[in-house]
């Protein structure tokens, strides 16, 4: 048995040396459907994806535009289910793993084109890092976004080696693409200019370079003959961007969170400091978010040494490093000007990062092949971990959803303490408008006829607000750990 074993775990081995890329893309595709087939519910963001799709697929397209300013990712799921029939959230689950296997394809064979030796230590990094892994089983237009920003990078490479106007032209094009998910993409543009302009002053790279920015310069005269000719553009999205990189809007908002902070401390020679401990502190949480959803594969920069992985990756992955100082810069306005960071943001910065996790992998396993064999076996149990969920789920939701949509007309009005209850009513998933407590205020609780909230239905304030407006608990879905929503109606 133990050689069967050995022989196995060799096969495997010399297939992910053989076709690391072959192994990436397949590889994803089952850790996204196991986690796909453990998933109990959607999450809020997908509820609101689909509901968009659904709309946009029975209205139209301005339809979807009246819910969310940014809609392409729910215009790619009506456009799939419009064509195939496939019901819209099997089509999200598909493209999104599509998504995910793309990416994790492409990344590893840019690193397979610069050292082949280092491919299947990306490919592990790819399979089982949880800044990108953990998200296998949602619906999100990150997946797209992270794709196209991929390939971009990919078709840099390849355009870098043969050179070509069309290759050139299809970098821009997937920028595009990428920016239909998500608007941060277009700082590819700037990344891969940065990259090329030391070709400026050298006369062998002038061709390329003009290869490069000519569809720039061409979609910026086009963009400006069509704003003249419409009387001027108008995006919420792309106002929300540019009031965010807007000079003068980040230093106000720095001001802001600068003397909020000042008047929380005690000390006044802490309040003078008060904005280099909120700049160092952003930093520094940044840092601690990267670090932590690098998961094990932070372990080899712990060795010195093997910090050399982030000088060659400056050298041999310049679109990459580029692209990951800008994001970098990125992040830190959208820090400053929303005062929070969601890790789903962080995770694109992993991803540049990569070939430089990767190539620090395989050093740590040459200096400590015991060490090394470890932590590729700790690397494996997150993999799983990313995927595996041995919770509860909250199925409490779907429940009281089809309850909902079995017992009582669309049109009957409803106070969901969580959208995707309305989503799995066929009501599709609605931005809350009213907290809680203000729709179960006397100015707000006459305009609903059904309340399904989270609550043990034996709280005081609850038997108490029950009795003042003579309802009662009708129902109740609970989870294995014991969340409940309660239907209370009169």
């Amino acid at each position: 048995m133990v050689g069967i074993g050995s022989k196995f775990w060799a096969r495997v081995l010399s297939v992910v040396v053989e076709h690391p890329v072959r192994v990436a893309f397949f590889g994803s595709l089952l850790l996204s459907l196991i986690a796909i087939l453990g998933a109990a519910t959607v999450g809020r963001d997908a509820a609101f994806y689909l509901t968009i799709a659904q709309t946009a697929y029975v209205h139209g397209p301005k339809a979807a535009f009246a819910l969310f300013n940014w809609p392409w990712f729910s215009l790619l799921l009506a456009g799939t289910h419009s064509v195939t029939a496939l019901p819209i959230e099997l089509s999200a689950h598909l493209w999104c793993s599509l998504f995910a296997a793309g990416t994790c394809a492409l990344l590893v064979d840019c690193v397979r084109q610069r050292s082949v030796q280092v491919a299947p230590w990306a490919c592990l990094v790819v399979l089982a890092m949880p800044a990108f892994n953990e998200f296998r089983g949602e619906i999100l237009r990150e997946f797209g976004f992270w794709f196209f920003c991929t390939l971009t990078l990919w078709l840099a490479m390849r355009w870098q080696a043969r050179g070509g106007w069309l290759r050139a032209a299809t970098i821009h094009l997937a920028i595009v693409a990428a920016a239909a998910f998500r608007l941060e993409a277009l700082l590819l543009l700037p990344a891969l200019g940065l990259w090329q302009l030391p070709g400026l002053w050298v006369r062998e790279r002038r061709l390329a370079l003009l290869q490069f920015i000519a569809l720039p310069l061409l979609g910026v005269v086009a963009g400006m003959v069509l704003v003249t000719a419409t009387g001027g553009f108008s995006s919420a999205r792309v106002a929300y961007y540019m009031d965010m990189i807007n000079p003068s809007s980040v230093l106000a908002s720095f001001d802001l969170l600068r003397e909020q902070f000042a008047n929380s401390l005690i000390n006044k020679y802490s309040r003078d400091e008060a904005g280099r401990i909120i700049f160092f502190g952003i930093l520094a949480t940044m840092a601690i978010s990267f670090v932590n959803i690098c998961g094990p594969f932070a372990v080899p920069f712990l060795r010195g040494r093997n910090w050399q992985a982030i000088k060659r990756y400056w050298h041999e992955y310049r679109p990459f490093a580029w692209a990951a100082v800008l994001y970098l810069l990125v992040l830190l306005l959208f820090f400053i000007q929303q005062q929070f960071m969601n890790m789903r943001y962080m995770s694109f910065l992993n991803l540049l990062l990569v070939p430089a996790l990767a190539m620090a992998l395989q050093m740590f396993a040459q200096q400590f092949p015991r060490l090394g064999k470890a932590l590729v076996a700790i690397c494996l149990l997150v993999m799983l971990s990313n995927v595996v969920s041995t919770g509860p789920g909250k199925v409490q939701y779907v429940e009281a959803g089809r309850w909902m949509a079995a017992n009582v007309e669309p049109d009957v009005p409803a106070y969901f303490d969580d959208g995707r209850i309305g989503y799995y009513a066929g009501r599709g998933y609605l931005l809350k408008k009213l907290t809680r407590e203000a729709a179960m205020s006397p100015a707000h609780a006459g305009k609903f006829r059904y309340f399904l909230i989270e609550a043990r239905g034996n709280e005081p304030w609850l038997t108490s607000w029950l009795a003042e407006r003579n309802l009662r608990i009708v129902e109740r879905f609970a989870n294995r750990r014991g969340a409940t929503v309660l239907v209370i109606t009169q």
